[in-house]
Formats: structure tokens, C-alpha cells, sequence
């Protein structure tokens, strides 16, 4: 991009990675619900006061200071490896607890992911749920043992884009829904469509209309609620904000917050260090398929974590 520029050539970059916007461009272009907020110099530009220009709201960016090491441990992997995807990783998130797991693309985070939700088998390790081994031989084994996976790719994997809101939602949980006919009761979908609805906030027009007429925030938000209805102990998050803008994230993570203070273990893995410092009690390091560094974001800061990874 910049040698383009360097050749005369005008670019004009669309991102919701902020730190990428004010990197490489030296004017920002702010647009709200379809208005212009202005155009600003990237210099002296930061991305609070950028939040707050795309948002109209004021974000207070705060480290955990929760010590968990006494809570029980709910997920225990030790030795875990397959063959050139990862090699020997042993962590532990405990009842209430978010571990940040960060790393470049190709660092194996998600096939690690892979593995605990039971796509993939290990060739040697072990994992233990809530102090027992188990032993996931399909994903179908992971869920019925608690297991929550929302993946990297929400528009492929995460959602059946042709289906409505409503489906979407209650997919993972259809034979709790089945009447003695066997047929599935819609009385209890629709009740069970809106609680998530409502308590994770997701703004909809009706629950029948197609899940690909809601904005990505908006559709992350069903895929969640797809994995709460099932009651999972430990929930995997893979990149659960790929393509949200600024504003929505931070209701994502608010609803995480919740999530582990009503005691659910969560496994946050992103590319992105912001999104695990601010949010994750303890930030793992993953290069190469090994856990290369440990961080807790309340001894630390934030740019000895940025360096570590961009090394």
C-alpha cells in the first residue's frame, strides 16, 4: 500500500482494525449509521478517540485483576500434540476464568481448537473435563460433554446463511425441542428463540427472516446464542469478532464478561492482542504449534505482549 501510494496511486482503505487505519493512512474518514462524523489527520489520532467518533460512546479499556487459581479447574489438557499442526501444549482454564490463547495466523490456535471440540483427534496427550479424561471421537462427543465452539469463520461454519434467524439459533439444540410426536414443538423454539434474544440483546426485525439480513455483530451474537442454548461448562472462541465493527465488539465482550462471572470457562483465541489483554484474565503465547509465553495483563503491558508476538 505504501509503495503504491508512493507511485501516485490514491488508496482507500476499509478496515475495523484501527491500528492498521492509523499505521498506514494519513487521513481517517469516520461514518456513523450512514452519516459523516468528519474527516480527521491521522496523526495524533488514537484509538479510544477513534472508538468514540465511530461509536458516539466512551469505552473504559481495563485489565482483570481476578486472581482465579483457586477456582477448579474445568478444562486440563497436558502434552497435547498432532502431528505439524501442534506440539506438546498443556493449559488449564478453570470455572469462571477467560484464557487468552493469541499467536500469528498459522501459529496452530485454531487446530488446537479443533482438537478440544472433537474435529480433529490428537496423536498424543491428554484431556481432562471437570477432573475426568475424556476423549472426543466426534464433535457430537464434545457438545454432549458441555463443549461450546464458535469458529473463526462465522459466514461458512458458524451459520446456514439461506435459513432464518430463528433456525439458526436453536440448530445445535433441535432434539430438546421435540414434542412426543416426534415433531419439534415450535411453542418451546419460540421461547427459547427469544430469551436469547433478549438477554444477549441481538437487534432483529422478525425472528423468521433470513439470519444474512442481520449485520455481522448482530449475527455473531445468534451464533453465541446457538452454543449457550446447549449449557456448555467450557466455550471456545475463535476470532469471535472477525468483521464486527468497534462498537459491537464491545457488546461481544461484555456478554463474555457475564458469561465467565456466572462461572463458564472460556478459551478466547485471537489474532488481535487488544482483544485478549483487555479481556482474558491470562494471555498465552502460541508460535510455531507450542505455548511459548504466559502473561497475566495486570503484571504486564501491552506492548512487552506486542513485541513478543511480532518478533
Amino acid at each position: 500500500m505504501r509503495r503504491l501510494s508512493a507511485e501516485g496511486i490514491a488508496v482507500v482503505f476499509v478496515s475495523h482494525r484501527l491500528a492498521e487505519v492509523l499505521e498506514v493512512c494519513s487521513r481517517v474518514t469516520v461514518l456513523r449509521d450512514g452519516q459523516l462524523v468528519g474527516t480527521f489527520p491521522t496523526k495524533g489520532m488514537t484509538q479510544t478517540r477513534l472508538t468514540e467518533l465511530m461509536t458516539g460512546k466512551t469505552f473504559d479499556y481495563a485489565v482483570s485483576r481476578r486472581d482465579l487459581s483457586a477456582h477448579r479447574p474445568v478444562l486440563e489438557i497436558e502434552g497435547l500434540s498432532r502431528a505439524n499442526q501442534y506440539e506438546d501444549v498443556s493449559l488449564t482454564v478453570r470455572e469462571g476464568e477467560i484464557v487468552g490463547l493469541t499467536g500469528r495466523l498459522g501459529s496452530g490456535r485454531t487446530e488446537l481448537a479443533l482438537s478440544l471440540f472433537g474435529m480433529t483427534q490428537p496423536d498424543r496427550g491428554a484431556i481432562r473435563l471437570n477432573g475426568k479424561p475424556v476423549h472426543f471421537a466426534s464433535n457430537r462427543d464434545a457438545i454432549r460433554a458441555g463443549v461450546g465452539y464458535v469458529s473463526e469463520d462465522r459466514l461458512t461454519l458458524g451459520l446456514i446463511q439461506p435459513q432464518s434467524i430463528e433456525d439458526n439459533a436453536v440448530i445445535a439444540v433441535l432434539e430438546s425441542l421435540l414434542d412426543p410426536k416426534p415433531l419439534i414443538s415450535f411453542k418451546q423454539r419460540d421461547s427459547l428463540v427469544s430469551k436469547w434474544i433478549v438477554d444477549l440483546g441481538v437487534k432483529i426485525g422478525k425472528p423468521s427472516n433470513a439470519i444474512s439480513t442481520l449485520s455481522g455483530g448482530n449475527q455473531q451474537k445468534v451464533v453465541l446464542a446457538k452454543w449457550l442454548a446447549t449449557k456448555p461448562r467450557f466455550l471456545i472462541l475463535d476470532s469471535p469478532t472477525v468483521g464486527v465493527d468497534v462498537g459491537a465488539r464491545a457488546g461481544i465482550f461484555a456478554i463474555v464478561r457475564k458469561l465467565a462471572e456466572a462461572g463458564m470457562a472460556i478459551l478466547l483465541i485471537s489474532d488481535e492482542i487488544p482483544e485478549v489483554y483487555f479481556n482474558a484474565d491470562v494471555v498465552l503465547h502460541m508460535r510455531d504449534g507450542r505455548i511459548v509465553g504466559q502473561y497475566r495483563p495486570r503484571d504486564v503491558a501491552i506492548d512487552a505482549i506486542e513485541e513478543a508476538v511480532h518478533a
